[in-house]
């Protein structure tokens, strides 16, 4: 008797150990990312949600130009919009990076042709294949940033970047030293056309004796192009350069660290998109032209989510949306005087005092 109840607890304690074990292991799980790679695929972030997250059956993809998810500006703002939808709502979510135009029709199908409830193109550049992919799957929901696809199941979001670029430009008017400012278009598009005049339009409005100096990188993913381009402008006496070039622009904040880290002539960068101080830092970031991706991206996504997705209609986000503008940061390195007089601007912008250059 003894040796049986000897050998029963043996039996019980291993046994509450393989299920302790069994338990560590699922919980670890639900921590664990399922990653693709190879060819366009992006990463996936569908891991299983925590037991006490929101759960939808909602699944979201996002297809990027060439600039690429981590290009700590257009791509990844919109990216992170979903990355907060599914912490919020506990949508099922996934991108695929394009390496070439080639890639946008197959990479777009691949999420259609997958079930996904909502399919993003970011940028201007996907506009043609998603009106193709709209026709040829008329029950699908796509939507697309910076573009205006006319079909029934897309819904389009487009920028005012005239707008916020203005008051861009008149920072950099007031604050350049050399009056040379410099402006780097990553490809030539009626979006970074956009970028350009506005922000010369701001910098001749409050320096006219201010030159703006142009040029384009001709690729969004070229941060060695960047580079260049942005030695070039400094060694001509521009002493501030905004990039509207995704991750070339990167680039153009390595140049500009590396020169002020040297100790010579202080040049600075405005950012563009996203919040860029909070990447490389005040050191070398001005201001930024902050447009609001993410915003746009959550929220036509979460109309997915809400079951109110009709798509065929256009949503223009301008200053007076708060759609673009400058970040509170921009305290940092621009005086009182001279964020009041971009107030000033904005008003006047918004009540449509100033009407800012498109094109």
């Amino acid at each position: 008797m003894k040796k049986f109840l000897k050998t029963s607890l043996v039996m019980l304690t291993a046994c509450t150990a393989i299920l302790a074990g069994c338990g560590n292991n699922n919980a670890n799980s639900g921590n664990a990312a399922n990653g693709e790679t190879g060819g366009n695929a992006g990463t996936a972030t569908n891991a299983p949600a925590a037991t006490d997250a929101p759960k939808s059956d909602v699944k979201i993809g996002l297809v990027t130009d060439v600039g690429g998810v981590n290009d700590k500006s257009f791509n990844q703002s919109a990216w992170e919009a979903l990355e907060a939808l599914k912490t919020e709502a506990g949508v099922e979510i996934k991108y695929l990076q394009s390496n070439s135009n080639a890639d946008y029709e197959p990479n777009l199908n691949q999420f259609v042709k997958g079930g996904y409830n909502l399919t993003w193109g970011i940028g201007f550049d996907l506009g043609d294949a998603l009106l193709k992919v709209a026709k040829e799957n008329p029950d699908a929901n796509l939507a697309i940033i910076d573009s205006v696809v006319d079909a029934p199941n897309v819904e389009s979001v487009t920028f005012a970047e005239n707008e916020g670029s203005f008051l861009v430009g008149v920072v950099a008017g007031l604050t350049t030293k050399t009056n040379k400012v410099g402006f780097i278009g990553g490809m030539e598009s009626p979006v970074i056309k956009r970028f350009e005049v506005g922000f010369k339009a701001g910098v001749e409005a409050v320096n006219p004796d201010a030159t703006v100096n142009i040029t384009y990188a001709g690729a969004y993913d070229k941060p060695d192009t960047g580079k260049s381009l942005a030695a070039t402008l400094y060694n001509a006496g521009n002493d501030i350069i905004f990039p509207a070039a995704g991750a070339t622009g990167n680039g153009v904040f390595n140049e500009a660290k590396s020169r002020n880290d040297a100790g010579g002539d202080k040049v600075w960068v405005i950012g563009v998109d996203k919040d860029q101080s909070l990447e490389f830092g005040d050191e070398v970031t001005l201001t930024s032209m902050i447009k609001r991706v993410d915003e746009a991206v959550k929220r036509v996504s979460q109309q997915v989510v809400d079951g109110t997705f009709k798509g065929g209609t256009t949503t223009v986000l301008t200053l007076k949306d708060n759609g673009v503008g400058l970040p509170e940061t921009s305290k940092a390195n621009v005086s009182a005087e001279i964020l009041a007089k971009v107030e000033e601007y904005k008003q006047q912008i918004i009540d449509g005092t100033i009407v800012v250059p498109g094109e």
